[in-house]
């Protein structure tokens, strides 16, 4: 299954070792599950561990490390079409961008309300929390 992991997935995986976001992290480097990015997403992951907001959770050098390991898990893809106005915060309109040029199964996000709120639908996408896409993925 091909995924479009939103940033606030990735900064809980980061902060709770036990929770679902981990878990869906850690099937991705499994290679059960395979994520897919893009230019302006990476650009947040890379300013999200640079941000002040970890406490003593991790290191500026693990999470290097971490978002290391995953552009090499990761596909990029390109995108040459936008769906605009789609969304009310225009911040979260590339995720579903990325989604729809990806074909993606799932756009995994802690922001269901916002992301789920679109003017337009893409019946093929689900946008899911991480919970629920783990319990469709075994």
């Amino acid at each position: 299954m091909r995924i479009v992991l939103d940033t606030n997935v990735f900064v809980s995986a980061l902060r709770s070792h036990a929770g679902a976001s981990r878990r869906l992290l850690r099937a991705i480097f499994e290679s059960k599950v395979s994520c897919v990015t893009s230019t302006a997403l990476w650009m947040e992951y890379e300013d999200l561990i640079h941000r002040p907001i970890w406490g003593e959770t991790t290191s500026l050098a693990q999470r290097e490390v971490l978002l290391d390991a995953l552009a090499k898990r990761s596909e990029w893809i390109n995108l040459y079409f936008q769906w605009r106005p789609n969304l009310r915060d225009e911040g979260d309109n590339f995720l579903i961008e990325l989604a729809v040029a990806a074909n993606a199964d799932a756009l995994v996000t802690h922001n269901l309300k916002d992301l789920k709120s679109g003017e337009l639908v893409f019946p093929n996408l689900r946008i899911l929390t991480p919970d629920a896409f783990l319990e469709q993925l075994t």
